[in-house]
């Protein structure tokens, strides 16, 4: 009898001791707890510390209150411009009502569904009615913005708030990048090849005036000279002239030695000459200082 009083009693003890324990729960800083009663939500605790419930018969689902990230896969979306683009977003969002969060979407999992889908309308709803350039202008925070804006409008109802929401990477496909690509090569080159072109016509434009004012300044220049030339002729002739009026035999002497220089000059080392040849008349006749003898001559 004592054995199965004593048998008893550690049953209900321990039955106690596993009331105890299902009766108590700990709520950390980053937790809310939604408390079920039969199936029936009665209270949220977000309130850290040690909480009581009803033991087998109440059940606690715990929601992490910190940030969740999501990313969803890379989708295309036609712009308003007709523009095909693959867009990678980026999405951060956290639990602020268990109650709604629990009656609508129940699981993190199936709220990550829920925000793929929402976020991938958002996204075609904003950027189908804008043009690829405000994409890459300082009008994208205005679009992120908008965007934004659905999804956290959307979201609210699920127990959800979207706290961010932003595009990592848009680009376009690789078929298109491609053909950008390769009709911004053919562009170059056709400015390159008109900018050749245009500076051949330069060129010769240049060249032209260089030829024009280098045929302009070889005739001033020769005009200048031949000026020049004509009037040292005509001061030598007028200074021969006064020469000639003054002294012919000093004239005829200079004459003489201008034909010696002249015919000298063209000539061999050596100059074979007849004896009573006119050209010797003066050195046959010249005197000590090599100047004509005028006594001598009749």
């Amino acid at each position: 009898m004592n054995r199965m009083l004593f048998r008893f009693g550690l049953v209900v003890l321990a039955l106690a001791i596993l009331s105890l324990f299902s009766a108590l729960y700990v709520v950390s800083e980053s937790d809310q707890v939604l408390v079920v009663r039969f199936g029936r939500p009665i209270g949220v605790i977000d309130k850290p510390g040690l909480h009581a419930k009803l033991p087998f018969i109440d059940t606690i689902t715990r929601y992490d209150s910190k940030l969740h990230a999501l990313e969803p896969p890379t989708e295309p979306i036609i712009l308003g411009d007709q523009k095909r683009i693959e867009v990678d977003s980026y999405t951060q969002f956290r639990i602020v009502d268990p109650l709604r969060f629990n009656q609508s979407v129940q699981t993190l999992d199936q709220a990550r569904s829920r925000l793929v889908q929402m976020v991938s309308s958002s996204m075609r709803r904003v950027l189908g009615e804008v043009a690829l350039p405000a994409l890459l202008s300082t009008e994208r925070d205005a679009v992120i913005g908008k965007v934004r804006s659905y999804v956290a409008d959307t979201a609210r109802p699920l127990g959800i708030e979207v706290v961010d929401v932003r595009i990592e990477r848009a680009d376009l496909p690789p078929e298109t990048s491609q053909a950008i690509y390769d009709r911004m090569t053919s562009e170059r080159k056709r400015e390159a090849t008109e900018l050749r072109a245009q500076g051949f016509e330069w060129a010769q434009q240049i060249d032209a005036q260089a030829n024009h004012d280098r045929t302009v300044i070889l005739a001033e220049a020769q005009l200048k000279s031949r000026n020049a030339r004509a009037a040292g002729d005509e001061a030598a002739s007028h200074l021969l002239a006064d020469a000639f009026g003054r002294d012919q035999s000093f004239f005829a002497f200079y004459r003489a030695m201008e034909s010696y220089k002249h015919a000298l000059a063209e000539s061999q080392p050596t100059v074979v000459l007849a004896p009573d040849s006119e050209l010797l008349k003066y050195f046959n006749a010249a005197g000590p200082a090599g100047m004509p003898n005028t006594a001598a001559r009749p």
